[in-house]
């Protein structure tokens, strides 16, 4: 079986809707996460994505598509032309499309709990539904093969692209269009988040430093919304197209802890990481750099930690590690998608985005976090993604230069 090799990528996120953009931001340790939603009873804080609907829609077209699917067409078809693919380079039947979608659509849902006037928009339905971004992608690039959308809370587009990477390497797809969308920035969803008390605290002015992954002080993550996609094939076919891939995606790992709903677990986070080492013929040794989950809450960190710790051994020192949602907040179903491009990129240009806003690192979070901003790693030859969920579900995705 043929390598499957990443030839596109494609981002709409709160840093802009270009990936150099974008890790050129976050290696300056530049944060996206605002202050939202003033009206709220507490301080909310978020990183939002300033979008132009109309470069890819007509509003006729705009009539019934939630944000969530606005976010997937824009982020797929950027990724689409990133990977040089001509229209006719693959058959419809043969082309498909792998969505990670957590929720939904959030801002149809709200608008129609706050209709006034009880007079819901009539396409209320076909917005939420989590499986609209994946379909409406799959419309506009003319994708005839498999449509399939994971919704797998925070590990949901991690999976998609899992998932996309098995029918390329098994030749069920030629070409697959795979990651995730998310936009939940709407007060019902803040609210809802803010109740289980995972959402950062922060004091006025600080909102753009309130998430400190595996920081002493930590006190939550903020949420984030955006997409990402990326083009998968063999590497057969992108050789035969002339394509220069970005990396290979050399190894997937999927697994559960079958414990607890919220609560993670290291030994199931444990069996993903193997999982992907295995399928990648890799040691711990190999891999220089782990974007972390990290979502900066005071049992998730630590819980990683020590995942990492029973998989890495000894070699634990040599793996750098950062989590970026200190800097564009957490994408929940979209997240695995934006870090697995933010991973690629680290690939490419050799450099460590930084595990910002961590002052004093907690002692239960002894790894080696890329403390600076601006660092090199001229070695770096294979790197992991990291996405662990609500419900127990993990994922791990391993890409090599």
């Amino acid at each position: 079986m043929s390598a499957v090799v990443v030839t596109g990528l494609g981002v709409v996120a709160p840093h802009g809707d270009d990936p150099h953009a974008l890790f050129a931001a976050l290696m300056r340790g530049e944060s996206a996460i605002r202050p939202v939603f003033p009206e709220l009873p507490k301080p909310a804080a978020a990183a939002t994505v300033d979008f132009d609907a109309a470069r890819w829609f007509t509003k006729l077209q705009l009539a019934g598509v939630d944000r969530v699917s606005q976010l997937a067409v824009a982020a797929a078809d950027l990724a689409w032309r990133d990977a040089a693919l001509a229209t006719d380079a693959v058959a419809p039947e043969r082309l498909g499309v792998y969505a990670g979608c957590g929720m939904g659509g959030a801002a149809a849902l709200e608008a129609a709990y706050r209709s006034s006037n009880g007079r819901v928009p009539p396409l209320t339905i076909p917005a939420f539904m989590p499986n609209a971004p994946a379909s409406h992608v799959a419309m506009r690039q003319r994708a005839r093969g498999p449509v399939l959308t994971y919704s797998v809370a925070c590990a949901s587009s991690s999976l998609a692209i899992a998932e996309a990477a098995k029918a390329v390497r098994h030749g069920e797809v030629d070409v697959a269009i795979a990651g995730g969308s998310e936009s939940l920035i709407v007060p019902g969803v803040v609210l809802a988040w803010q109740a289980m008390q995972t959402l950062a605290h922060f004091q006025p002015g600080e909102a753009a430093t309130a998430v400190r992954p595996f920081a002493a002080d930590r006190s939550g993550f903020a949420l984030g919304e955006g997409a990402a996609f990326l083009i998968l094939e063999s590497e057969a076919h992108a050789r035969r197209r002339g394509a220069t891939p970005h990396a290979t995606l050399a190894g997937w790992g999927s697994s559960c802890d079958a414990t607890h709903l919220t609560k993670p677990d290291a030994e199931g986070q444990a069996r993903a990481l193997r999982a992907a080492l295995r399928q990648a013929g890799l040691s711990p040794r190999d891999v220089g750099y782990c974007n972390a989950h990290g979502t900066a809450t005071r049992i998730g960190d630590a819980v990683e930690r020590d995942a990492l710790a029973a998989v890495w051994g000894d070699a634990l020192d040599d793996l750098r590690v950062s989590s970026t949602k200190a800097l564009h907040g957490h994408l929940l179903g979209g997240a695995g998608a934006l870090e697995a491009v933010i991973t690629v990129m680290a690939l490419r240009e050799q450099q460590l985005p930084p595990n910002a806003h961590c002052g004093e690192r907690d002692p239960a979070c002894a790894l080696n976090l890329v403390r600076d901003t601006g660092v090199q790693a001229s070695q770096l030859r294979a790197a992991i993604s990291s996405s662990f969920a609500f419900g127990g579900t993990n994922s791990v995705l391993l890409f090599t230069r």
